[in-house]
């Protein structure tokens, strides 16, 4: 659980003989070792995924989504919940199947070119174009089922976050979009910045509700009040980087000075995320940018 200490609102999830996790009879959180967590719906009509995990992990989850009650019926619907690969691994596969991959327009964008991240050099090469979102929204919508998604346009992660939210269930699938366990990937390169982190766990506040079940890519299941402080450990860090470079400082002196000194014991040597996230005001705040 991230963030100072807070009470966890909601039942654990159950798990299944899989380790999967039941959030309700047909709700599934698909828990694979080293994939981020895929959100599984199953009905007579068939399956809907919020995720896909990774290229390597793809045939082992979708072997467990098959495994559901009613999973192993046509995955109809695929939500990508931004663009990188650790989201859209099964994009080629379920797009040569016929599968409605939902995404925000940028996550599309994005996808279609090839990407180096300056901080790591890492390289990501465009998807082919059957494994690219073929359904794309800028702001929100809602599928026949009543199912609610929309954007989170405050770049929490990257420039093309959205929110899946099941009113039945009172559940809701961020992403990226808040973090389950450590310190986030802060993607400046692709619009994410730390202001962004702060304001989307706002967001996810005005969308759920106190009871509201909170389904991060990475981590367990989160409660309202775990978000609530969230957004407020991430806007004090936002507040106390934001003055560092107002006065001319760089990544290496917000790195020294500490900004995250008393969640450190909770969340891990925050070094990394900090430099990423001083980095990422370059682009949002400097007059010159």
């Amino acid at each position: 659980m991230l963030g100072a200490p807070a009470l966890r609102l909601c039942a654990a999830p159950q798990a299944d003989t899989s380790g999967n996790e039941k959030l309700a009879d047909d709700l599934f959180i698909i828990r694979v070792p080293g994939e981020a967590a895929v959100v599984a719906q199953t009905s007579s009509n068939g399956v809907l995924l919020v995720d896909g995990g990774s290229a390597a992990g793809s045939d082992a989850i979708l072997k467990a989504v098959a495994a559901l009650p009613n999973g192993s019926a046509k995955i109809h619907t695929l939500f990508n919940t931004h663009w990188h690969p650790e989201q859209t691994g099964s994009n080629e596969k379920l797009g040569m199947a016929g599968t409605t991959i939902i995404a925000q327009e940028n996550t599309r964008l994005w996808l279609g070119q090839n990407i180096t991240w300056p901080w790591n050099g890492r390289k990501f090469k465009k998807l082919p174009k059957i494994a690219q979102p073929n359904k794309t929204f800028y702001d929100k919508g809602t599928l026949d089922s009543g199912i609610r998604y929309g954007y989170i346009p405050d770049a929490a992660h990257t420039d093309g976050d959205l929110y899946v939210f099941f009113p039945q269930q009172n559940v809701l699938a961020v992403g990226d979009a808040a973090y389950g366990q450590g310190w986030p990937v802060v993607d400046y390169w692709t619009g994410g910045w730390i202001g962004g982190i702060a304001g989307g766990l706002q967001r996810i506040l005005s969308i759920a509700n106190k009871d509201t079940k909170i389904v991060p890519a990475v981590g367990p299941v989160l409660g309202y009040a775990d978000i609530t402080a969230q957004a407020d450990m991430y806007g004090m860090i936002y507040d106390r980087l934001s003055q560092m470079l107002n006065k001319g400082r760089g990544p290496t002196e917000a790195v020294e000075a500490k900004p995250a000194k008393e969640y450190e014991a909770k969340m891990g040597n925050p070094d990394e995320f900090i430099r990423r996230a001083f980095e990422s005001l370059w682009a949002y705040l400097s007059p010159d940018a």
